[in-house]
């Protein structure tokens, strides 16, 4: 009896098991052969639209494409570099970046992660155009205010450090000379 039971369940090259768990669960080896198959034909169209060789104009667009990266890498890393070479001509860019509104942001957002291979943007600002319009105006005066302050602080101008009302004495203010402390410094090294 346990023959023909087994003999039912097994016989003729069948696996009557194997078969009716493959209804409720696929046979993984069968579904990683399926990907490995849908893998080599991506591969081999990728392959026939890029194998082939290119005229100028084409190698001009793949250099162009592949600008944006280091372009936004270099920027942030000159972005730095600027904020510790010249604060002032820094910050009077950053005061100017607060009246961008924020759809625009959120444009630009979605500009850079759509190119950098995003599928979709996950949050949506709601903010109206008239309200940010209205926040924009509201802050313009004070960043004109803070660019003028800002511009205030640079050595080369007016009355930045006032030395009264001699002539010589501004002028004498206002170009650079060496510094002691550095020649000092050069001098022992």
């Amino acid at each position: 009896m346990v023959t023909r039971l087994l003999g039912a369940l097994f016989g003729a090259g069948r696996n009557v098991v194997r078969e009716t768990a493959e209804v409720f669960r696929p046979n993984a080896e069968a579904v990683d052969q399926r990907g490995a198959e849908a893998q080599a034909a991506a591969l081999a169209q990728m392959a026939a639209e890029f194998g082939g060789v290119q005229g100028p104009w084409g190698r001009f667009v793949d250099g162009l494409n592949r600008l944006p990266r280091p372009m936004l890498a270099f920027g942030c890393i000159f972005l730095f570099g600027s904020a510790m070479h010249d604060p002032i001509w820094f910050a009077e860019r950053m005061q100017g970046l607060a009246l961008v509104p924020e759809p625009l942001w959120a444009l630009m957002g979605a500009i850079v992660a759509f190119y950098f291979g995003a599928r979709e943007l996950h949050k949506f600002r709601g903010a109206s155009m008239g309200k940010e319009a209205a926040r924009i105006i509201a802050q313009a005066p004070d960043v004109a205010r803070n660019i003028e302050v800002l511009r205030a602080l640079r050595a080369d101008s007016p009355g930045a450090a006032d030395p009264g009302p001699d002539a010589a004495t501004t002028l004498a203010a206002l170009t650079p000379t060496e510094n002691p402390a550095v020649a000092d410094w050069r001098a022992r090294a």
